[in-house]
């Protein structure tokens, strides 16, 4: 099982999935080194993808499924965080009865959790671990909770429906993500902008490898979807850390 560890997150490891459902899983320990001192606030990049994230505070474990973020926000750190888990869905993946769409810019709260369960959909389920994410995923799916719309995916590749109208496809893809196909690829453009200039690169190199018009359409890009300049990603601070960034396999282009 191959692992990443962030570059914009210390102390955080996450990987891709092999599941269809799935795009990505994370977790962060307590354990994870943030060096003499911890960040004070977390920058929350725009996402397009929805994720169920597991996290304890202060001895209470907490479970929530959040869906995608159109914008970023900016959330104070008390100190060094607690244990994390994340199970970030693939495009077209979404729940029964909890409809993406009512998920944007917001999230769902488990109603009753303990140190190791949580409620979903009236059931009670175990927390998932690193390792076995695609196991509870799997269960998922064979309760029926979980279901797959495969056209959207591959459509948000890149891929030309056959037999299928442009006004079906708008629909079936935000029926399973809640964005268009033009907000999704914006917001994808946009983090893979970020993680560029984080590892270095120039804006105006950037402009051109992800496809922006010219550097003011960056600026705006990065101003409504990261929330930052790129002077900022390129020099960033220790008193702030960026969400997760991650490439997915949505099509980017102008």
């Amino acid at each position: 099982m191959t692992r990443d560890h962030s570059e914009d997150v210390p102390g955080l490891d996450h990987r891709p999935s092999d599941s269809p459902y799935v795009e990505r899983v994370y977790q962060a320990s307590e354990e994870g080194s943030y060096g003499a001192a911890a960040p004070r606030r977390m920058v929350s990049v725009a996402n397009s993808n929805w994720e169920l994230v597991a996290w304890t505070s202060e001895g209470v474990t907490h479970v929530s499924v959040r869906g995608p973020e159109t914008r970023p926000t900016v959330v104070p750190l008390g100190g060094k965080p607690s244990g994390a888990l994340g199970v970030i869905f693939g495009h077209g993946a979404y729940l029964r009865g909890l409809p993406v769409p009512d998920l944007v810019d917001t999230s769902v709260a488990s109603p009753r959790t303990t140190a190791r369960t949580f409620v979903l959909q009236g059931d009670e389920w175990e927390i998932p671990g690193f390792e076995n994410a695609e196991t509870f995923v799997d269960r998922l799916v064979r309760a029926g909770l979980l279901v797959r719309d495969p056209l959207v995916a591959d459509v948000l590749a890149g891929d030309a429906p056959m037999l299928v109208t442009p006004r079906s496809v708008q629909r079936r893809v935000a029926a399973a993500t809640g964005l268009t196909q033009g907000t999704i690829r914006q917001i994808e453009r946009a983090r893979q902008a970020a993680m560029l200039l984080r590892r270095g690169e120039a804006a105006a190199d950037v402009v051109h490898l992800v496809g922006y018009h010219d550097q003011p359409h960056l600026a705006r890009s990065l101003a409504r979807f990261v929330g930052r300049r790129a002077t900022q990603l390129q020099r960033p601070t220790d008193e702030e850390m960026l969400s997760l960034l991650y490439k997915t396999d949505a099509e980017v282009r102008p």
